[in-house]
């Protein structure tokens, strides 16, 4: 049975309630006052609250306020006691928190029947709370898992330093960089439609396959012949109605090349200063649709020069696409003016600092993924 916690300054009231549902097996603690209830309620935690409307000192609906604030009580069931019955009063007192209203004079069988309503939706929602934790548990687990599996910083002429920060929910990117011999590297960044474990998956198949350069009759030194043969094995009505965006990259150290091709993601941007010493970007991208979405697709790869001492960067549109204080998206082009202001002198870490100062979410809906690759 469960622990009730009757609040009301009528000892004749207290009495009753408490005689009543100690004879349905329940345990009852009564007390006299809004200030009483409280500190009880803190510290006995009651599967359900019987509370009178009007008391002396802090009354019914502050009691309520103040338990549904509560992070520890908020699955406490909540019943306002009270003669009022107009249609306004029961507005604020729903308004306030309150789960029922018990009308006096009290009916008994109504104040049982109402108790074991209550409790049936205590247990409900405790039960779900468990499950939301476990369930925020396990995709924590999935994203140390993706976290994982991703590449270490790269240090040299070459130098490589990324940040991997997932969503509540955790989402679809993944990235790696690897040399392909000794003058070409890899680089990529993908983000799978969706959020959970069914999008995380899916990322994590595309990583191994091109980890492994395991994809049949395609040239990983070719962007556009790697978008191809992914497009070919990840075909959305296989996958479960998920496709995604990549964009990939080959750089040829030697030659100071960058080939590219992107599938409906994000541009790269290619930041570098100019010999008068004015901050430029380049943007690095092919239209086309996302990997998975049709099956007779053209994808195309494109070329650009690496000048010394710039910086590439790639990312997923989590890092833009975030909701300021004013409701209104950051967006791509906001991004873009922050590199060429701070690109080529910023830390990824000040720079995301800066990008989550603008957000008013503590947490995103989305993953965010951004690469910076320093080119000496």
């Amino acid at each position: 049975m469960a622990h009730i916690l009757v609040i009301d300054d009528d000892p004749v009231i207290r009495l009753i309630l408490r005689k009543s549902l100690q004879g349905q097996g329940h345990t009852v603690s009564t007390v006299d006052n809004g200030e009483s209830g409280l500190e009880q309620a803190k510290a006995l935690h009651p599967a359900l609250i019987i509370c009178d409307w009007m008391m002396p000192g802090i009354d019914g609906l502050e009691v309520c306020r103040q338990i549904k604030a509560n992070l520890e009580l908020s699955t406490t069931f909540f019943i306002l006691l009270t003669a009022r019955g107009a249609t306004a009063d029961r507005v604020q007192g729903l308004d306030t928190g309150a789960d029922d209203f018990l009308a006096k004079p009290i009916e008994l069988t109504e104040l049982q029947a109402r108790v074991r309503a209550g409790l049936r939706l205590h247990q409900l929602t405790r039960d779900l709370q468990t499950q939301k934790q476990l369930l925020e548990a396990e995709l924590a687990e999935a994203a140390e898992y993706v976290r994982s599996l991703l590449p270490a910083p790269l240090n040299g002429k070459i130098a490589i330093d990324a940040r991997f920060i997932p969503s509540r929910q955790l989402g679809g990117d993944c990235f790696d960089y690897f040399w392909l011999d000794p003058d070409y590297l890899v680089i990529y960044l993908l983000d799978v439609s969706g959020h959970g474990l069914g999008a995380a998956l899916p990322s994590i198949a595309v990583l191994n396959l091109l980890r492994s350069q395991s994809l049949p009759d395609v040239s990983f030194y070719q962007p556009h012949d790697v978008l191809r043969g992914l497009n070919e094995t990840f075909q959305m009505n296989s996958q479960n109605e998920k496709y995604f965006t990549i964009w990939y990259g080959v750089y040829n150290r030697i030659k100071r090349q960058m080939t590219y091709a992107s599938a409906g993601h994000p541009p790269a941007v290619l930041a570098f200063n100019t010999e008068d010493e004015t901050s430029e970007v380049q943007l690095l991208k092919t239209p086309t649709l996302p990997i998975g979405m049709l099956t007779d697709v053209s994808f195309t790869s494109n070329r650009c020069e690496i000048p010394a001492g710039s910086n590439l960067y790639v990312f997923s549109d989590g890092v833009y696409e975030i909701r300021q204080s004013n409701e209104e998206i950051w967006g791509l082009e906001s991004f873009i003016e922050l590199l060429i202001e701070r690109g080529n002198t910023s830390s990824l870490d000040e720079l995301l600092e800066t990008v989550h100062s603008l957000s008013y979410e503590t947490i995103s809906n989305d993953d965010l993924s951004l690469l910076k690759v320093h080119f000496d």
